[in-house]
This record gives C-alpha cells, structure tokens and sequence, in this order.
C-alpha cells in the first residue's frame, strides 16, 4: 500500500497537468480573487465541517446558522424584502432546476408547462426543462446576442410556467431586457426568474447597471453563485424566492417509508457542509466593502480587456457586455488576410499561457447567425496580470491572422442512432479522442461541432468525454 505522502504526491502529479487556477491564467470557471488569505480562510472553515453531513440541520445544527446567515446577506445584497426567503445549493445548476421544479410544481396554467427564454439562458435550464418535462421555447436573440423585451412578450401565454432572463448571459454578457419582462410577466400572473449565477455577487456595485434584481417588481425568484464571485470554492450557490408558500413547493419531503423522515430543500440528500462553510466565512470576511474593493478591480481590468480588444485588427467584441466577462468574435468588416477567427486566437493564446473559452457559432430557429467567438472572465487578480495578458492576447492575434478557420473533413453518412463504438470509431477517424485524451487544439473541434446537426454533435461529446474518464 502506498504511504500517505505517496498518494499526496501523486495528487500534486495529476494536478501539475491541470490548468492553472491561480494567477489569472485561466479566464472561465475559476474566480481568483487574489487574496491568498482568503482561500486560507476557506480551507479552515472545510476542514472544521468535513464530517458533518449537510443532510440534517437538526442534527448538525452549524449547517442552519450559516445557511440563514449566508441567505440573510444575499437577501439583502439582492434587492429582497420581507417575502422573499432562500436556500443555498450546490451551484448554480441546481440553483436553476429547482427554480423550475417550484414553477412546475406550482403551474396552474392549462397544457404542457412551457419553459421561456432567450436562447443565450444557460444550458441548465434546459437540462432542467429536459429533466422535468417541460415544454422549452427559446426566443432568438439579435447577432449581439441581446434579445426583444417584445419578442419574449409576445410569447408569453397561459402554458408558460416561467420566463427566465439573465444578469447577465454567459454567452456574450448580454444584460437581458429584465423590468420589462418582468412587469409583462407580472401582469399575466407568469413567475420570473432571474438568471444571476455570474452576476449577482458582483453586478450589485457594477457601474450603471439597469434594475435586475429582486427589487424588480415581477421578478419571483433570483439564483447567484457564490463560488464565482462570491469567491467561494466549488460548489455553493444561493437560490432566493418570493413567497413562503411557493417556495416550500421546492422542496421534496416524505415519511411513506421506515426509516428517518426525509425533508430536504435541495435536489441532494446527504451532502458536504464545506462549501457552505467556505461560502459562509469569506461572507464573513469581506462584507459588502470587501465585495465591493474586488468588484471595482474586476471593472476597471475588464475595461481594459475590452478597449484592448477593439484595438486589435480582425478582432471585436460582441455587443454591450455588462459585467466582468465578454465575447470576442472576427472582425468581418476587414478583409479576410486581416481578420483573426476567435478560435484560432484562443488556440495561440493557450499556447502561450492563457487560457481562454472557445464557443461555437450557431443558426438560430429564425436564421440569425451567431458567430463563433471566444469568452472571458476577468476576476480580480487580472488587473494584475493586466501587461502580461494583454501581450499575449496581441501576440496570438498577430500570429494567426488572416488563417482561415478550422476546416471539417469529411464526414461518412450519419444515419440512426449511433452507438458507444461507432461513435468512438468516427472521433477517432477524425483524429479526436485517439489514446483517451483530448485534442491540443479545440478549433478542429469546434468546427466539428458547428458543422453536424445538435443531437450527433451532442453524441460525440458524450462519447468524448465519457471515454476520458473511462478505466
């Protein structure tokens, strides 16, 4: 058997080929915030709760006082009042399935419950709509990614068990048309939910920012993670809804079986308290001053990022973005030797130590092409980085200038439902997946994604990705 030091350093092995999560190296799904003290923080608050099981907070009961505590400040962060109450989850997904498991659950319209929102919601909800049978309508968006307060308005109807809109989008940091919606929602009787998983610890001391939150009137529930910037290690979020009785419909509670009484608010049973923990303590420690200090770094880096941007030739950024992200997509207004597909750039630029989120175009319901673009969050430690990052973004770009996007090979007739070998042998002939692991580049596999109607591209990547984890 191996001794412990043996397995740690084995450990220390496997996560030296891991990308870097602190440093400002990796703009998605790592949320830096530079202070080295207060990961610390959040490392001794876990360890003090790795036992205790969040399952019972009758039996552990810390897991209530800091659940209360934390949901108290985002209550009050968020724009609640005296009839908006709140859980905290495992993350921004389940934050988002049990918003539209409590509309569900709570729908008395007539016909199969509807799911409305733009097509730039996060892709939760439609696991959610797929999970919980929901019919999903997606409303396109324009080539900025912004969507018609009128389009998702004139859509609404008796069949809508809720609409939901963003603060802002992932995509492209689009702030979704929120008090119109809302207000038309509420003048039909329809729940609003407010997608604020990446904004809603960091849009509240953002400049300019139109209402969003639940201060809206319309607006009936509001999710917002805490491990983005909240800071708090994966995974924890907080879901705040208005009205006791709606949201006593999230939870699931039995006692038709011989053993303890079940009753939980989320979709887990058992389940870590060290996130809450974690979660819990920097809440403690940066209060509303300390959230804010870490916003106005975000603001002022991502500033830059984006005027850097629109000086560089064959690049633009999408639209209006609101917050501390945005998408970077071709300048086509240039001649083709001049623009720089976003792709390829995100491709150098990981080649030089940044790394940065491919996403893919598409061809929504009503024809409106939304281009191929690369994202970027920026936490606070990018300011720090700020001349290092902006080198290196202008060096990528200049070094792949004018290459033509990834091209597809082709394709052999695709037809039926493929199954576990034959769609390993297509990855495979496409020079994907070979040995386990994935491409160096992902603009190969991007336009392949682009390329092949949703469910193959969608089967490829399951079979992809369960192939890495396979023994």
């Amino acid at each position: 058997m191996p001794t412990h030091a043996e397995i740690l350093a084995r450990l220390s092995s496997l996560r030296s080929a891991d990308a870097p999560t602190h440093g400002g190296h990796v703009l998605s799904y790592v949320y830096d915030s530079g202070l080295a003290e207060l990961d610390e923080l959040a490392a001794a608050a876990m360890r003090l709760v790795q036992p205790v099981n969040g399952l019972d907070p009758t039996t552990f009961t810390s897991v209530a006082v800091m659940e209360r505590e934390v949901v108290a400040f985002a209550h009050d962060l968020l724009g609640g009042d005296s009839d908006v109450v709140g859980s905290v989850t495992t993350g921004g997904t389940e934050s988002c399935l049990l918003a539209v498991k409590t509309a569900r659950d709570t729908f008395t319209g007539t016909g199969t419950p509807r799911l409305l929102a733009p097509v730039t919601v996060h892709a939760a909800f439609q696991k959610a709509a797929h999970y919980f049978g929901l019919e999903l309508d997606l409303v396109p968006v324009d080539a900025s990614g912004a969507v018609s307060a009128s389009a998702l308005v004139e859509r609404m109807g008796p069949d809508v068990a809720l609409v939901v809109v963003s603060a802002p989008s992932y995509p492209h940091a689009a702030l979704d048309p929120i008090a119109l919606v809302a207000a038309a929602a509420l003048e039909r009787g329809i729940p609003c939910h407010v997608d604020a998983c990446i904004g809603g610890w960091v849009l509240p001391f953002w400049s300019s920012v139109e209402p969003w939150d639940l201060g809206v009137p319309g607006v009936t529930s509001l999710s917002a993670d805490l491990h983005k910037f909240g800071y708090a290690p994966k995974g924890v979020s907080v879901l705040l809804q208005r009205g006791r009785d709606r949201q006593r419909a999230q939870y699931f509670a039995t006692t038709q079986w011989p053993g303890y009484p079940v009753v939980n608010p989320t979709m887990l049973g058992s389940k870590s308290a060290g996130p809450l923990a974690a979660a819990w303590a920097i809440v403690q420690a940066l209060g509303r001053e300390g959230l804010a200090s870490l916003a106005e770094s975000c603001e002022r880096a991502t500033a830059s990022l984006v005027q850097l941007v629109g000086t560089i030739e064959g690049l633009r950024v999408v639209g209006e973005p609101v917050g501390p992200l945005f998408a970077v997509a071709a300048d086509l207004s240039v001649p083709a030797d001049r623009q720089v597909d976003p792709h390829h750039w995100a491709d150098q630029a990981r080649g030089l130590g940044w790394v940065l989120q491919l996403q893919p175009g598409m061809t929504q319901a009503d024809g409106t092409v939304l281009p191929r673009t690369t994202h970027l969050t920026i936490t606070p430690v990018t300011e720090g980085v700020l001349p290092s990052l902006s080198a290196a973004l202008v060096q990528a770009a200049d070094e792949v200038r004018g290459v033509a996007p990834a091209g597809v090979p082709p394709l052999p007739p695709l037809s039926g439902e493929l199954d576990s070998a034959t769609a390993f042998a297509l990855l495979q002939g496409l020079g994907i997946g070979a040995g386990g692991g994935l491409p160096d580049r992902m603009a190969p596999l991007l336009a392949l994604m682009e390329s092949l109607p949703a469910p193959v591209a969608e089967r490829l990547l399951v079979e992809l990705l369960a192939r890495v984890v396979e023994p």
